[in-house]
Formats: structure tokens, C-alpha cells, sequence
């Protein structure tokens, strides 16, 4: 077990007690902080040096003071592939009818996706997957790349290398609100594209505004 110090930031789910066991049977120093978007950044995690800090699908942004403190190295598990960068990656991925998606493993820097890529896991999204089952698929999938990439570090020192590059465009909170949009004038296949690319339980979902009022969309409603 090596003595090296770890910070690992993640959500509240998403393969949380599988990483973190196996964090805690490698490294002999693991702290903890979970959370759900739209919490506050956790300011015990500022206090205390760190040689290797973990983004798994964080609800946060890493501070870039806390970055510049890390001995060894900072890195971020990204559900999407490289040419899905920011958030909502699933979402636009089916609108945009991908076959193929992807999760990433990529040092981090200030830049929020943007460090170098060590490691890129691929699979298929079928016919008939929906925006939930592609996000079950993505936290499958992010977990065996965490495995892939510790198991490397363990074993040889180092971390892999790919030569995978980031896209161009990073998607914002802003482009995922306006995906929700449904206005008057799109056409029935643009529709039921953002109905495809936003509908997943408890979150918001595509809508309608009129005179005021909003109209949500239910899968129990579905159009005729």
C-alpha cells in the first residue's frame, strides 16, 4: 500500500463505494468529499496537501489554487467522450444521434476540460437506448476506466498516454436549458429529438411556455 495522499471528489452516486474501496485498499491516506450540483465547494477539502486528487464525475469545479497544490498529479473522470466536453454530454449526444459514445480519463487544468487525455473508453450506443440508459452505461463504464488507469499507475509508476484530443466545442448550462425549449414552429421530428435528449426521472424535462404558463412534458403522456 503506498503511503502517497489522495483527495477524491465525486457525487453523492456513480460507483462511489467500489472507487473508493479500492482507493482505500492501494493508498493508506484517502479523503472523501461527495456532494450533489449546486452545493458549495467543501472548504475542509483546502485544508491538508494532496499528491494525487480525483474528480469522479465531481459536482464541482476544482479550485485552480487547490490544482497548483497537488505533488503528483490531478485527474478528472469526464462522462463523455472527447468531443463532448462541459455538461450534458448524454443529453446531446442522443440528440445529436450519435452510435458511438465515450468516457474520459484526462488530467485536469484551470481550463475545465482541457488537460491532457490519458485514457478514452468506447462503446456503442444502440438503437434503442435512451437518455437514462446511457447514463447507467456511462457510470459502468467510467468505473472500469478508473480501474483501468490506477491499475497502470499501480503497477508501473505512470499514468497512460493517449492521443486523443479534445473538440473544439465545450457544451454550457445555458445550450442544455435551451435544449428543454420546445417553441411553436419546430417541426414533429425536432421535438421528439428533445424529448428523447432531455427525459430522465426527476430532472427537468422538455417544455412549452404559453401565456405564462409552463408545460412540462411526461413520458406517461407521450404524443399521439
Amino acid at each position: 500500500m503506498t503511503g502517497q495522499r489522495v483527495i477524491i471528489f465525486c457525487k453523492e452516486r456513480h460507483g462511489l463505494a467500489d472507487a473508493v474501496s479500492y482507493l482505500q485498499n492501494n493508498f493508506s491516506h484517502v479523503r472523501v468529499f461527495r456532494g450533489n450540483v449546486g452545493d458549495r465547494f467543501p472548504e475542509a477539502a483546502r485544508k491538508g496537501a494532496c499528491d494525487i486528487c480525483i474528480s469522479y464525475m465531481s459536482p464541482w469545479i476544482i479550485p485552480k489554487r487547490m490544482l497548483a497544490g497537488v505533488r503528483k498529479f490531478s485527474i478528472n473522470f469526464h462522462p463523455g467522450p472527447p468531443g463532448y466536453r462541459g455538461i450534458g454530454c448524454t443529453n446531446f449526444a442522443i440528440y445529436n444521434n450519435e452510435s458511438i459514445y465515450g468516457v474520459t480519463a484526462h488530467l485536469m487544468t484551470p481550463r475545465v476540460d482541457a488537460g491532457r487525455i490519458v485514457s478514452v473508453k468506447y462503446f456503442p450506443i444502440l438503437q434503442g437506448d435512451s437518455l437514462f440508459s446511457l447514463t447507467q452505461k456511462c457510470y459502468r463504464q467510467i468505473l472500469v476506466l478508473f480501474y483501468g488507469v490506477f491499475g497502470h499507475y499501480l503497477t508501473r509508476g505512470d499514468l497512460p498516454k493517449s492521443d486523443a484530443v479534445w473538440g473544439k466545442h465545450l457544451y454550457t448550462r445555458k445550450e442544455l436549458n435551451e435544449l428543454c425549449s420546445i417553441r411553436s414552429g419546430m417541426s414533429r421530428l425536432e421535438i421528439a429529438k428533445r424529448i428523447r435528449a432531455t427525459d430522465f426521472p426527476n430532472m427537468p424535462k422538455a417544455y412549452i411556455e404559453l401565456r405564462g404558463y409552463r408545460f412540462e412534458y411526461k413520458a406517461e403522456c407521450p404524443l399521439a
